[in-house]
């Protein structure tokens, strides 16, 4: 019993620390177009697409074409390196794992695409859920989300 409630402390520390208070990206980091519907992040440089269901759900290569062929804002966009959609993990929020300010439509009931294949699985890609901000693999034909960077 005395290990249970160690556990439940531990948890109600940890599990529950999100919830009373969202930590922010810090001042100046993403620069929000609204017009554009884009984010720049001054830490890494990228631009991102803003909004994360603008796409639907998509297999791997379908997100590819889909960044490829984007024009908001101009050309150039293609799907991110886990990496790089990593960068924009905010561990210290929960339900989104993302800063809601720069990113405030992304879902978190699916994953988000990135361009890295699974070393030695070629069927297989990372993808990132922005629910908890972990990030694993999928077979390539599953459909997920897509979040565009250039």
């Amino acid at each position: 019993m005395l290990f249970r409630m160690k556990s439940w402390s531990v948890c109600m520390v940890l599990c529950l620390a999100p919830l009373s208070a969202a930590a922010k990206a810090p001042p100046g980091r993403y620069q929000v177009n609204e017009a554009a519907k884009t984010v720049y992040d001054t830490m890494t440089k990228l631009t991102w697409q803003r909004d994360g269901t603008a796409s639907g759900t998509k297999a791997w290569a379908a997100a590819g074409t889909y960044c490829s062929t984007l024009v908001t804002d101009g050309a150039g966009w293609r799907l991110p390196t886990i990496v790089e959609l990593r960068s924009i993990v905010d561990l210290s929020q929960m339900t989104p794992a993302i800063d809601p300010t720069a990113f405030p439509s992304t879902p978190t009931d699916t994953w988000t695409w990135s361009s890295t294949k699974v070393q030695g699985l070629s069927s297989s890609a990372w993808y990132v859920f922005f629910s908890d901000g972990l990030s694993s693999s999928n077979v390539i034909t599953y459909s997920n989300r897509v979040r565009c960077v250039r």
